[in-house]
């Protein structure tokens, strides 16, 4: 595997802003993924990949690595994204920490800012390896920049290495994951592989293929706003109102007091005035059944609180976002096995766990297309203290290849 290419890439697409934006209407919402995507066209052209497209109605762009067998193999897909989450992404000045000493980093000496290692202990992990952080005042972009370069790696080794028999491999880099907008889009009758994985998760190990079932509940109220020295009995406060409807779900059940396979309710957003208010809940469950329970008790409390008032004052409306991968991929779990022999093959130790969260994978499994969630190696994502290694990101890129490997059967 060639690191210092593979490091050079990334530093140079971390330093591109790709920053999504939810409140953007356009496909991809940011110009710089169309910039990055660009730059990752002219390189697939330079690899002389086939099938290149970016598809400016979706925003993705795709190539394949012919296969090399004599007879018939699974094709197989590798998917990351472009976009990185919501938080500064310009001006990023990534950092080299060679041979890590395992103590406390300093990103920024002029701001004070410092890593430090009673914090984030799972610094001690990297001490001897090449750690690359920001400078404190943004986001890395490993997520999920290190799974593009990670996967473009893994195809030039295969390139180099002609002697190693695989099926077609076909590569995908779509945008605006980080809002949840990408996938919806991505063109599965174009990207004809049996099964796929993005390459989107955290530390060296790390695989998912349970994920939660999500949906989004609005819930608009009425009120009536009076002069306060004339209120008595006309009055209806709209933020009382949607106090009293958030009291009436379960305190446990919150993300900050669940784990592992624990649902819950998340009030996101809650503005209001007197006489209008809107609050945003997300519902999450890894179980089904489980989930649509949660939508149901949910709009039992709006009724109730209606019941209570002078006339129905709440309106919900309810949005499923996406669901458990695991109801498509336990149908195969090929998928599954490769990745899992793939790791050991390698001596990387699988620790694979239910994802409370979603991935593209989620939506794109929907598709049809199983597509479970592979590690890139990063940390502490979607802030000024998310870190990656040189050598994990060589580790992920190796992962990819043995997958091939182990697809020979």
């Amino acid at each position: 595997m060639d690191k210092e290419k593979l490091l050079e890439r990334f530093i140079r697409y971390v330093k591109v802003n790709t920053r999504s934006d939810a409140g953007s209407g356009s496909i991809p919402t940011t110009i710089g993924q169309v910039e990055l995507a660009k730059i990752i066209e002219e390189e697939l052209t330079a690899l002389t990949l086939a099938d290149i497209r970016y598809n400016e109605k979706n925003g993705f762009l795709t190539a394949r690595l012919p296969g090399n067998a004599e007879h018939t193999v699974p094709a197989i897909g590798f998917i990351a994204h472009l976009d990185t989450a919501d938080f500064n992404a310009e001006g990023i000045d990534p950092q080299l920490f060679p041979d890590y000493d395992g103590n406390d980093v300093v990103l920024n000496d002029v701001q004070g800012i410092t890593m430090k290692v009673t914090e984030f202990p799972n610094l001690k992990d990297y001490q001897g390896q090449t750690l690359i952080t920001t400078d404190g005042t943004t986001l890395l972009g490993a997520d999920d920049k290190a799974g593009i370069v990670e996967i473009l790696a893994a195809v030039e080794y295969l390139l180099a290495h002609p002697e190693i028999i695989h099926g077609d491999i076909w590569i995908a880099f779509g945008p605006d994951e980080e809002i949840g907008r990408g996938a919806d889009r991505f063109d599965v009758m174009n990207f004809p592989a049996q099964f796929a994985y993005t390459v989107d998760s955290g530390r060296v190990g790390s695989f998912e293929y349970e994920t939660f079932n999500a949906a989004q509940a609005v819930v608009e109220i009425e009120g009536t706003s009076v002069h306060p020295g004339t209120a008595y009995g006309m009055m209806v406060n709209a933020i009382k109102v949607g106090e009293q409807l958030d009291a009436l779900l379960p305190k446990e059940e919150v993300p900050e007091r669940t784990q592992d396979y624990e649902g819950f309710y998340l009030l996101n957003k809650f503005s209001g005035t007197l006489d209008h208010a809107e609050l945003v809940y997300i519902i999450r469950d890894h179980d089904k059944g489980l989930f649509e329970k949660r939508k149901e008790f949910l709009q039992a409390q709006v009724q109730l609180i209606n019941e209570q008032l002078d006339r129905p004052r709440c309106t919900i409306s309810i949005q499923d976002q996406y669901y458990n991968m695991k109801e498509i991929i336990e149908k195969d779990m090929r998928p599954v096995e490769l990745a899992v022999q793939a790791m050991k093959n390698l001596g990387i130790e699988p620790k694979i766990a239910p994802f409370r969260g979603g991935t593209d994978g989620s939506k794109i499994s929907y598709l049809g297309l199983p597509t479970p969630n592979l590690f890139t190696g990063g940390e502490n994502f979607h802030g000024q203290y998310e870190f990656i290694t040189l050598e994990a990101m060589e580790q992920a890129a190796l992962t990819i290849v043995e997958i091939v490997k182990e697809n020979m059967g």
